[in-house]
């Protein structure tokens, strides 16, 4: 059974930082593009960053040049530093592991952290 466990949420004043990672169970995560997205309510959830098996890394517009994400394969784990929050950054952030493999679409979430920017 596929587990992806997120940590690392929290209560942020604007400009702070946080770090939040994703450590997957259940699956060789080396073979996953893995990714956050985060969502707000009544929002569709919307990419933050993903990084590819291989290491190339993509990200939102919003969040370009403040958040870092990178990847530990042999711990199976996901890493997404965030710095200089703002408010509009507030959201749940959901880790994804994604794949595409003979035509078949792989496809897993976690169950969700919350980050808030607030003074």
């Amino acid at each position: 059974q596929v587990q992806l466990v997120e940590s690392g949420g929290g209560l942020v004043q604007p400009g702070g930082s946080l770090s939040l990672s994703c450590a997957a169970s259940g699956i060789t995560a080396s073979r996953y593009t893995m990714g956050w997205y985060r969502q707000l309510p009544g929002n569709q959830r919307e990419l933050v960053a993903a990084i590819e098996s291989g290491g190339s890394t993509n990200y939102g517009d919003s969040v370009k040049g403040r958040f870092t994400i990178s990847r530990d394969n042999a711990k199976n784990t996901v890493y997404l530093q965030m710095n200089t929050l703002r408010p509009e950054d507030t959201a749940v952030y959901y880790c994804n592991l994604r794949r595409v493999l003979f035509g078949r679409d792989y496809d897993f979430w976690g169950q969700g952290t919350q980050v808030t920017v607030s003074s």
